[in-house]
């Protein structure tokens, strides 16, 4: 393996034009949020102020009993340990509990989360920097964790669908057999199979399992895995809780920045909702207010304000913070600086600024996750074939692939040239027409506009008849774009990181660790 390049993110098209202001700081009273040395240094101080003891208490004690049946290495013990004091601070990524870690970036995510809190203690060493991974365990979306992908199959797992899902036990290992098919070949092939086998045992909740794959990959890091579905840590939420419940405090304070970032930007990531909890039981249901009662949105049951109360105090598991909460929850329990996130991860975060100011909560710096690429030497070599370079594929394509087809065509520039004419007759035309009555005046801009508008049919049809000559062309172009981009999107969201594990093993994660610059957004791009 070895680099190829790095992209920034402002170059890149696709990315949100939101996280490009953030990212150069265009966006008013987030400067202090965005990641560099200074806002960290500031960020420790204010952490350090109002983060309670019996928090650290509460949050050490969680982590014991959570790692009560593992080994934990030598790091792990000396960070465990650390928790305690003061000056130990967090850094956080969080994800859902995806099949054997669903997409590659899963793993990325928590290798630049690590390498944020290795960067930190270098540049703090009086405090101490944990990495932290959050597990998702308390959504319901069974559909949209179940699977992964590989570049040859489909793995999905069975399972009941309603609650929470890191208490789903494992029953369905067909796709094991699937999965040891496809990579016992493989020079780590043997590794990644025992690996499953181990997580994905009948009998093991999907957090269990989640759990046992990132201690096997991440132990020697340092890193600790959170399952915040847990009494102890609910129990800090409930002064927060029972405010969100009788006051609906978090959609009336995040109002105004919704309505700066829908206007300014189109939408808002996740739209707050009047109560944004759930109510937890076999199931996880959406907890409203209607008709002075507290619905359990989808199922026959409710509760008066007195009883829903009585129930956060006495039973705090129960409740279950939605997306936009759950940030909440997280810097509540977690002595934390920063979260590192996906793109949309962070655009709901941004929601939530004066929300965290009103209940008196630090807010985070927020870092955009890095991105990578795994690119095939011989597809390298097809990308430079064309004169092109992997930045390409990562611009407006349908503008590269113009430019290629077009490329010393005699006709276009024939075309060009006359359309310049034209416009230049036009406007001495018009010059004269003004000094005419104005509705002759009108007619010349109506006819010019006639004229340009077949100059463009023009171009149009020059590119689709282009496009036929060159179908073959045409086609390995789409062919190259769609191996940098299967299904449409970026690799790193499609296929599982036993695609590239299997072939360099643990030296992917370190060239994937080593080339990330957590000062910098952006696309590192390797040949392997």
């Amino acid at each position: 393996m070895k680099k190829v390049a790095h992209i920034p993110f402002l170059e890149i098209d696709s990315i949100p034009v939101l996280i490009k202001d953030f990212l150069t700081q265009k966006i008013p009273d987030f400067e202090g949020k965005f990641f560099n040395f200074e806002n960290i240094g500031k960020q420790i101080a204010l952490k350090s102020e109002n983060f309670p003891a019996k928090n650290r208490q509460i949050l050490s004690d969680v982590f014991t009993v959570q790692y009560s049946d593992f080994t934990l290495t030598e790091k792990q013990q000396e960070n465990l340990g650390l928790l305690a004091a003061k000056n130990t601070f967090t850094v956080t990524t969080g994800h859902q509990l995806n099949l054997f870690t669903g997409p590659a970036f899963f793993i990325y995510k928590i290798l630049q989360t690590i390498k944020t809190a290795e960067v930190l203690k270098a540049k703090f060493p009086a405090s101490n920097f944990i990495p932290i991974f959050w597990m998702a365990s308390e959504d319901h979306d069974f559909d949209e964790i179940n699977h992964f992908k590989t570049t040859k199959n489909y793995y999905e797992i069975g399972g009941k669908s309603g609650g929470a899902v890191g208490r789903i036990k494992i029953e369905d290992t067909f796709f094991i057999s699937q999965f040891e098919e496809e990579f016992k070949d493989s020079v780590f092939g043997t590794e990644l199979i025992l690996l499953l086998k181990k997580a994905y045992k009948k009998g093991n909740t999907l957090s269990e399992a989640t759990r046992i794959i990132v201690q096997e990959i991440f132990s020697e890091y340092g890193l600790l895995a959170l399952d915040g579905d847990n009494a102890d840590l609910k129990s800090l939420m409930k002064p927060v809780f029972k405010e969100e419940l009788v006051k609906q405090d978090l959609n009336k304070n995040s109002a105004q920045i919704v309505a700066f970032l829908s206007e300014k930007y189109g939408k808002v990531q996740v739209n707050p909702r009047d109560i944004n909890l759930f109510y937890l039981s076999e199931t996880r249901d959406r907890i409203a207010f209607e008709n002075g009662k507290f619905e359990m949105v989808d199922q026959n049951r409710s509760f008066s304000e007195e009883e829903i109360l009585n129930e956060l105090e006495n039973h705090p598991e129960r409740f279950s913070p939605n997306a936009l909460m759950r940030p909440v929850y997280q810097e509540t329990v977690l002595p934390n600086l920063a979260y590192i996130g996906g793109n949309a991860e962070i655009m709901y975060w941004l929601e939530l600024k004066d929300y965290f100011a009103e209940i008196s909560l630090p807010f985070p710096v927020l870092i955009p996750r890095n991105s990578m690429l795994m690119l095939e030497e011989k597809t390298l070599a097809k990308i430079e074939k064309f004169g092109l370079t992997t930045a390409d594929f990562f611009k407006n394509f349908a503008v590269v692939t113009k430019n290629i087809l077009l490329s010393g065509n005699e006709i276009l520039p024939f075309l060009e040239q006359q359309e310049e004419v034209l416009k230049n007759h036009f406007n001495d035309l018009k010059k004269r027409a003004a000094l005419t009555e104005k509705t002759f005046g009108n007619l010349v801009e109506a006819e010019e506009t006639r004229q340009l508008k077949s100059f463009g049919r023009m171009k149009k049809r020059l590119l689709r008849a282009e496009k036929i000559k060159q179908s073959e062309k045409m086609e390995r172009l789409e062919n190259l774009f769609s191996t940098i981009h299967p299904g449409n999107t970026w690799q790193e969201r499609v296929y599982n990181f036993s695609v590239f594990y299997a072939d360099f093993g643990r030296e992917w994660l370190k060239l994937s660790y080593d080339e990330m610059d957590v000062e910098k957004s952006e696309l590192i791009i390797f040949t392997i």
